[in-house]
């Protein structure tokens, strides 16, 4: 009788520790051996490969609305169909609170949509609407059900928060161990040269990237730090562009504050000058925040590897280039009107292996980090996701690192009908992927099954623990001394 029921045998397997030639053996969907001539039912040969952990992805869009009611063009099968085909493996999704909205049926919609979903998945919430209610009642009975991070913004006008309100979220965040996602951008900057752009009739999409500044970024990069020390919470500051941000960022981490830190493959791989095409086409590449230059994508790659910035994810926003998506008005919508972001859930491995390890940037065990362990250790998953070690779920994917691809739009499987990187040329790709031991691509085939994926409640994990360092002032607050719950 065979020990494993699947053996991968022959490949190079890499974590974010160690590079070795070994087999792995997969029982009841867990890593069950390591070792060199394991035996099992079935065995896959990885001989001339890469065995590494399934991605990752910790910032994804799906099946969700924009604060202006634009749908993302993917659901749950389409969206986790294409981080399958690109080697990922676990999602955190967005469960989008807008003004009018209750938590509780947010969540309980977002629950029946991802019954569609092909791998594992757990949430973030967005938080819009932090009234009494919210507060004390549906935050904590959400982190109870293992939602443990929130996210919220500091600009749009229909989705952003007072400096009050963020803080009141983020205390209750400390108190219960919950991350806080941020997005970080001044809303008066952007919002003023906008309002000047469109009244000199200035509406292309490349005026989006005009007002949205860096320096929009590094005012409100610095002060969620300055409201996140107040309250003694950790925070992740999502999608981050600027060089200016990244330092901010860095001279906190400096002083000990517990400041995350992300960016995704639009600010590695675009820039401005893409935003800036004839008519709408620039609609394609339009984010927030933008695109930004050379030296602001050098910057990131240095965050990365310095580990200023703690994850890469892809920031997944799909929206069809049609009235239902990016362009409402036909080639008439202007750049305030365009819904924002770029498609990238499949393509954020290849990118990064090709531009980053092939390229020399990074090593193999610092793309496992950034690209699946440290999103687990941040999000409360590891070991459970994110490496490959007895006991951890098999999520595995079997690169070949010397296959060539050319990006292009029918290459991806997502519903966006467009990829932003049309035409790049690759080396190095997922070839063969599996979920808790089940083969679920193979040979450029989808072989998993509508609804295989499972919710993942998440665990207090080290990186949401508070300091334990007060700011004088906080210390004459009595109320605030309470202890913390474990």
């Amino acid at each position: 009788m065979n020990a494993n029921d699947v053996v991968i045998r022959g490949g190079i397997v890499v974590t974010e520790a160690e590079t070795r030639l070994a087999d792995v053996g997969i029982r009841n969907g867990k890593v069950a051996a390591l070792g060199i001539g394991l035996s099992g039912a079935t065995t896959i040969d990885a001989t001339g490969k890469l065995v590494l952990p399934g991605g990752v992805d910790s910032h994804v869009h799906i099946d969700q609305l924009s604060s202006f009611a634009i749908p993302c063009a993917d659901d749950f099968y389409s969206g986790t169909k294409s981080a399958a085909f690109g080697g990922t493996t676990t999602i955190l999704p967005f469960c989008a609170q807008h003004r009018e909205d209750a938590l509780p049926k947010v969540l309980a919609d977002y629950f029946g949509k991802a019954k569609n979903a092909i791998v594992d998945y757990g949430f973030h919430l967005i938080i819009a609407n932090p009234n009494e209610q919210t507060l004390a009642s549906d935050l904590p009975a959400a982190i109870g059900q293992g939602v443990r991070s929130f996210k919220i913004f500091m600009t749009y006008d229909r989705m952003r928060l007072t400096d009050e309100q963020i803080l009141d979220v983020m205390s209750v965040a400390r108190r219960d161990g919950a991350l806080v996602m941020v997005h970080a951008e001044n809303h008066g900057i952007i919002s003023w040269l906008a309002g000047k752009m469109v009244k000199q009739g200035n509406v292309a999409p490349r005026y989006h990237a005009i007002c949205h500044t860096r320096s929009s970024e590094a005012e409100a990069i610095n002060r969620i730090i300055t409201l996140a020390e107040v309250i003694d919470c950790p925070i992740l500051i999502v999608h981050v562009s600027t060089p200016e941000g990244i330092e901010t960022i860095r001279k906190a981490q400096a002083r000990g504050l517990k400041v995350f830190a992300e960016t995704c493959p639009q600010y590695l791989f675009l820039t401005a000058r893409d935003i800036d095409r004839p008519g709408v086409l620039g609609a394609a590449f339009c984010c927030s925040p933008p695109p930004r230059d050379e030296a602001a994508q050098e910057a990131c790659w240095q965050g990365l590897k310095d580990g200023t910035l703690t994850v890469y994810s892809s920031d997944h926003a799909p929206y069809k280039m049609d009235a239902s998506g990016k362009l409402p008005n036909g080639d008439k919508t202007t750049f305030k009107e365009m819904a924002n972001g770029v498609p990238g859930i499949e393509l954020r491995l290849p990118l990064f292996f090709t531009f980053g390890y092939k390229a020399g940037r990074i090593t193999l065990n610092e793309f496992v980090a950034l690209t699946s362990t440290r999103h687990a250790q941040t999000y409360g998953l590891y070991p459970q996701k994110g490496t490959i070690a007895l006991g951890s779920d098999a999520d595995i994917a079997i690169w070949d690192p010397e296959k060539r691809v050319t990006i292009t739009k029918d290459l991806v499987h997502d519903n966006t009908g467009y990829t932003p990187y049309e035409g790049r040329e690759l080396t190095g790709w997922p070839v063969t992927v599996l979920s808790r031991g089940e083969i679920i691509v193979q040979d450029g085939k989808l072989t998993a099954e509508r609804g295989r994926g499972r919710f993942l409640p998440r665990e207090r994990s080290a990186p949401l623990e508070p300091l334990g360092r007060q700011i004088p002032e906080m210390a004459q607050l009595s109320a605030w001394n309470t202890p913390l719950k474990s």
